[in-house]
């Protein structure tokens, strides 16, 4: 499965970029799109919003299909479940694009339809993210010891936390309030770091020492030191975006009673600083745990004696095996 999701994660993204690059030329040098107006923002974010799908989804829900199972040493919850999640994604998630656009000149009807696929789309969504965490049924206990499962199993929370709040925003009832404010970072962002960043820092934890033919990597407490400062730091910095976004959300859209704004623009912004700094106190967490991490994987090449005989598998199957 995670073969599957690599190779729709090509193949979308080649599609993506070429049919939204598609110009008309008119000379050596210049060339126009084929697009235009309403059209043209419509296929702009069909680029856009897929290139989150395809970019920052389908390619480490392959890292999840392959590195919660092998972490685990337990065979993925629902082999079934996970193709119908790979087609369900890759056929819904391609219409949910206008949702971006609502309350624009793009056709009503266009507007309703990405509304409709993105609130559709939390099914496939969860039904992934739950074929992920029950894959530990069983060996939950393995989450006290190994920081590794911890961080493919936050990881996957926070998948969830973002793809229940995207079909929410879609709604345009929701979107009213939420559009233009810095909700939607802090939702972009529960993805980014959140799912992205832990989902690739476990699958690397887990491979590194492979790799280098290690039992495991230099420290297993700086693993879980390195978990701790990334995942307070990305709800410090989610967290701090929700309220935000909601409090600018609201102070735009109050009125007087003759129908003039109650607070401008530059109020709006005053209100927010104190969340502003919640957001930096959380990326400076992440960070810093990043740059753990660079220091821990220098020490654990240290470690190294030479690459191991067979990279991909684990030092102790590999000696079985010889």
């Amino acid at each position: 499965m995670a073969n599957w999701f690599y190779g729709a994660y090509v193949i979308a993204v080649a599609l993506l970029h070429i049919v939204n690059n598609i110009v008309m030329p008119a000379g050596l040098w210049k060339s126009y799109s084929v697009y235009s107006g309403a059209v043209d923002a419509m296929a702009q974010w069909w680029y856009g919003h897929n290139g989150v799908a395809f970019l920052l989804t389908v390619g480490y829900l392959a890292m999840m299909y392959y590195f919660v199972p092998k972490q685990a040493q337990r065979p993925i919850y629902s082999y079934r479940l996970s193709i119908v999640h790979f087609w369900a994604l890759i056929s819904i998630y391609m219409w949910a694009g206008p949702h971006h656009l609502h309350y624009t000149a793009l056709p009503d009807w266009a507007q309703s339809v990405g509304m409709v696929f993105s609130v559709i789309l939390l099914a496939p969504s969860w039904g992934g993210a739950m074929n992920g965490i029950l894959t530990l049924s069983g060996v939950w206990h393995k989450l006290r010891t190994d920081p590794i499962l911890k961080f493919l199993i936050v990881a996957i929370s926070f998948y969830m936390i973002a793809t229940f709040e995207g079909p929410m925003l879609s709604i345009k009832t929701v979107n009213s309030l939420s559009h233009y404010t810095d909700w939607t970072v802090g939702h972009v962002h529960a993805g980014t770091l959140g799912w992205v960043a832990m989902i690739s820092i476990g699958s690397l934890y887990a491979l590194y020492p492979r790799l280098l033919g290690l039992p495991g990597m230099y420290s297993t407490r700086l693993i879980d030191t390195h978990f701790w400062m990334h995942t307070i730091g990305v709800v410090f910095y989610i967290v701090s975006m929700w309220i935000a976004g909601i409090t600018q959300g609201l102070m735009w859209r109050a009125t007087n009673a003759d129908g003039t704004l109650t607070y401008s623009f530059v109020e709006s912004l005053v209100a927010t600083y104190p969340y502003y700094l919640g957001r930096l106190l959380g990326g400076l967490l992440v960070l810093s745990g990043m740059c753990l991490m660079g220091w821990h994987m220098w020490k654990t090449w240290k470690m190294a004696r030479g690459v191991a005989e067979h990279p991909v598998l684990a030092p102790d199957f590999a000696e079985a095996k010889a």
